[in-house]
């Protein structure tokens, strides 16, 4: 059975394209263009995945996603934003949604997301899309540790060295890991590496993270990681 998916867009085109492109799964995709209709369509309607604007007309994505999940608290969920600053991703990721998709989105990389939240197999193709689009970000952010830090950027790089110190032991930890721990120690990874702006290997954890046992979501971990360092100033 084709699941179920409710797309939240309030751009006319932008739902329009992401419709049809959603349908393609196979699914069967609803439309809202609101926070308000979201929730309309959802009382009439168990959806099996939310596809969510993070910026609407009468909400944000976040405060929609705690809404609807008072009533379906296991329902997964995507959010898709124009923002490209780590500032407004990370804390999209910290409210509940699974991945964070940056328009405009190419439609490899959007379908390979939305099998990943289904728990359905990703192409080869869509895995290499993600790839090639974490791979755009730099490896050392200064601009983001910057402002996660206050502009002080003696601060980051004593914070830097405290990191890189650390790093070999938790790539180690990560690659030693499974389940649980693995998960634990990349949650705490992608928080440190958001201070010193080490933005390729956040992207490369958080992959890692949700796709568990991944050996190809691994070995890319462990070669960003090796990058880090190598690249480290």
């Amino acid at each position: 059975m084709n699941p179920d998916i409710l797309l939240v867009e309030d751009d006319p085109t932008s739902c329009a394209y992401l419709l049809a492109l959603t349908r393609t799964l196979p699914a069967r995709a609803d439309g809202a263009g609101s926070a308000a209709e979201a929730l309309r369509l959802s009382a009439q309607r168990r959806y099996d995945l939310w596809l969510i604007d993070a910026n609407l007309p009468d909400s944000t994505g976040t405060e929609l996603l705690h809404t609807l999940r008072r009533d379906w608290p296991a329902t997964p969920a995507l959010a898709h934003t124009a923002a490209h600053e780590r500032s407004e991703l990370d804390p999209l990721i910290a409210a509940g949604f699974s991945e964070v998709l940056v328009k405009p989105v190419d439609a490899p990389a959007w379908l390979g997301a939305i099998r990943r939240a289904l728990g359905l197999a990703v192409s080869d193709r869509e895995t290499e899309s993600r790839e090639v689009a974490t791979n755009k970000r730099p490896v050392w952010d200064d601009a983001a540790a910057g402002q996660a830090l206050g502009g002080n950027m003696d601060n980051v790089a004593a914070l830097r060295a405290l990191f890189l110190g650390e790093l070999p032991m938790q790539v180690h930890a990560v690659r030693e890991g499974s389940g649980a721990a693995r998960r634990e120690q990349l949650h705490r990874l992608r928080a440190s590496c958001g201070f010193v702006g080490a933005s390729r290997l956040q992207d490369a954890a958080a992959r890692l993270q949700e796709e568990g046992d991944s050996p190809a979501a691994l070995q890319a971990f462990v070669d960003i990681a090796q990058d880090t360092i190598a690249q480290a100033r």
